[in-house]
């Protein structure tokens, strides 16, 4: 079962751009540094909220990419654009067509 991280945030309105911008930077860095990133999906949700949606190998790659935080510069910038958190959680994708 891989872990899914779920990272509600807000944006300001005049900042979604950067945002995008920087999201292919911070992508790369979390391929170069992050051990167990499977997959990484960004939606728009209303009243400039987005919801990242992240797939880990196991939940310590997830833990162990949090320790790190923003520590090399796409992960910074994409944080840096980010106003609020509102929400962070953590889950399991169970596999399908298996009981369990």
């Amino acid at each position: 079962m891989s872990t899914v991280e779920l990272t509600r945030f807000r944006v300001e309105p005049a900042r979604v751009s950067a945002l995008l911008r920087a999201r292919t930077g911070m992508l790369a860095d979390f391929r170069a540094d992050r051990v167990g990133f499977l997959d990484a999906r960004l939606v728009r949700l209303p009243d400039d909220q987005w919801l990242d949606i992240v797939t880990w190998a196991r939940p310590e790659d997830f833990a162990a990419s949090r320790a790190k935080g923003a520590n090399l510069p796409g992960i910074a910038a994409f944080f840096a654009e980010i106003a609020e958190l509102v929400g962070a959680e953590e889950g399991t994708e169970p596999p399908i067509g298996e009981a369990g």
